[in-house]
């Protein structure tokens, strides 16, 4: 993934997280890792607040099938990053998030992250269609995402 093009304004949804002590490893930055949390909290943050998505009794479950990260900057405490997340691409039953993880004020991110998402029926297992209520609430960002 490449950072050039990826401003601020081709993401949607914010989520700001205030980095931890705890996040920084020994070389003095938040630790490669923990960007993949910022990702996994940002999306289930948005699913949660904008799809009204209930894991404990939703009868389909996004499992996260495929992930990546591209770091361009380190970061360090104390900072508030701001995860925008748009859709990349969007399946019958699956769903490519992008997220910008964005340090404080900065137009061009510090680290850029995906992961697929494929929806299951939780008693089964099996893929099933994306709930229309999820659908309806990712439409939106995939107009974001532009190319």
């Amino acid at each position: 993934m490449a950072r050039d093009n990826e401003t601020r304004d081709r993401f949607g949804a914010f989520l700001p997280i205030q980095t931890r002590w705890a996040d920084m490893d020994s070389y003095g930055h938040v630790n490669n890792m923990v960007f993949y949390s910022y990702i996994d909290t940002a999306v289930t943050a948005f699913l949660v607040r904008e799809a009204g998505h209930d894991k404990d009794i939703a009868a389909a479950i996004g499992l996260v099938v495929e992930s990546g990260c591209s770091y361009f900057e380190p970061v360090a405490f104390p900072a508030v990053i701001h995860c925008g997340v748009r859709v990349a691409k969007l399946g019958r039953s699956s769903v490519r998030y992008e997220v910008g993880m964005f340090v404080d004020d900065a137009t061009l991110p510090a680290a850029l992250g995906f992961f697929v998402h494929v929806f299951v029926e939780r008693a089964s297992g099996r893929p099933m269609p994306m709930p229309d209520r999820i659908r309806a609430a990712l439409a939106p960002l995939q107009l974001i995402c532009g190319d």
